[in-house]
């Protein structure tokens, strides 16, 4: 393996490792082991990990960057991170959402994280009509009748019903930001790019939803490989919209997506030298930047790969 790097201001998601530490501290050193001073930690940490996480905190042992939402992790399939969420045409559902993303705001307060990283909701379908695009668009490709006819079927519904999911997220962002200012917190509250094509926001959506509520804590968690899935799928030009809500974002998920699969080393496992290269200025502007990675990727991959978008940006600053 070649000599691991200091990471600076970069900072590491837990996604890469949870599943196979019951023990935070392990789980964090494993982590600090990659270079990485900073952790982002996400929506799977649970209590048990938090008692040997917060002496690390408390001591200086490890930065927080950022917490995703639900914080902790909350074992009920209606407030995962692929719900209706703050959209909940129920109330008393939707109340619900706004405690806990309260709650995942207090601990990024505490534990001096800039931001809270938000699913904020979906259009609900009867089925996951986003598997089966997917699978369609594997088997047979987006040009397909099949893929056509049920991409049709999905923004229709999407279309249609999208607005009073919006409203009610809008809503629900205005009562956290309320809270944000009354309690005096310093945290940014980041609504991020979805990796299904049912889910809110997209690049258009979020802009509007950030325009909405201008001055408010809330900006845009700019996810780079969940941009790239929602482009090849056909749900917005990725590209060009960013240039629009460029100014609006407060912090980015970094990885890269091989297809339609997501959460890999950018460069390394697509074998592609140039088209990430869209995504440095954005990284480098981020004033939070943390690699979201799946466990498949090996220590040596991401030092390759954290290598390759330092150099490159280097060579953009010059």
């Amino acid at each position: 393996m070649n000599k691991v790097t200091d990471k600076g201001e970069f900072s590491f998601s837990t996604c890469w490792n949870i599943k196979k530490h019951r023990d935070g501290r392990a789980m964090i050193e494993e982590i600090k082991g990659l270079g990485f001073g900073s952790v982002e930690l996400n929506y799977n940490v649970t209590r048990e990990h938090l008692e040997t996480i917060e002496p690390m905190i408390d001591s200086g042992g490890i930065r927080i960057s950022s917490v995703h939402h639900a914080f902790p992790f909350v074992d009920d399939k209606e407030y995962d991170t692929d719900s209706v969420m703050l959209g909940f045409e129920d109330e008393e559902k939707r109340r619900r959402a706004v405690d806990l993303l309260k709650q995942s705001i207090e601990y990024a307060d505490r534990y001096g994280a800039e931001a809270v990283v938000v699913h904020p909701g979906e259009v609900p379908f009867p089925v996951n009509i986003d598997s089966q695009l997917k699978q369609i668009y594997r088997e047979q490709g987006r040009d397909s009748q099949e893929y056509r006819e049920l991409w049709q079927e999905m923004t229709e519904r999407r279309e249609k019903l999208a607005p009073s999911y919006l409203n009610r997220i809008r809503h629900s962002l205005e009562e956290i930001s309320e809270f944000v200012a009354r309690k005096g917190y310093r945290v940014s509250i980041g609504i991020e790019t979805r990796a299904r094509c049912y889910q809110i926001p997209t690049l258009r959506e979020a802009g509007a939803l950030i325009e909405s509520l201008k001055g408010s804590p809330v900006g845009l968690w700019y996810d780079i490989g969940h941009a790239m899935m929602m482009d090849r799928m056909g749900l917005y030009d990725n590209l060009r919209d960013l240039r629009e809500v460029n100014p609006h974002i407060v912090g980015v998920h970094i990885h890269e997506t091989i297809g339609l699969s997501d959460h890999w080393c950018p460069y390394v496992h697509s074998g592609d030298d140039v088209y990430f290269d869209h995504f440095l200025e954005v990284i480098k502007r981020a004033p939070i930047k943390v690699y979201e990675l799946k466990s498949q990727c090996l220590p040596e991959e991401i030092e390759q790969s954290h290598n390759r978008i330092t150099q490159k940006t280097a060579l953009l600053e010059g």
